[in-house]
């Protein structure tokens, strides 16, 4: 996924800046009861006054496309 939304210019991260480099899962997302393959797997976008709402509108344009490309690379069971 982070890839993919780099390729789009779209930054983003799966964690926050302070934990830059880490495996571990969000402590944040495990701490409000995520469990942690979901921590594993959140994603973080930030917003700033630079931000227009074209660039808003290309992240939810593009992002569920790669959701759904991902998706139907490797489907998670429901089980």
């Amino acid at each position: 996924m982070l890839l993919q939304l780099d390729m789009e210019g779209i930054a983003a991260s799966s964690g926050s800046a302070c934990t830059s480099g880490s495996l571990e899962p969000s402590h944040v997302i495990l701490a409000i009861g995520h469990p942690r393959d979901r921590a594993l797997g959140s994603l973080r976008l930030s917003v700033g006054k630079g931000n227009t709402d074209a660039d808003i509108d290309l992240v939810l344009e593009r992002l569920p496309q790669m959701v759904a490309r991902l998706r139907a690379m490797a489907p998670i069971s429901a089980a």
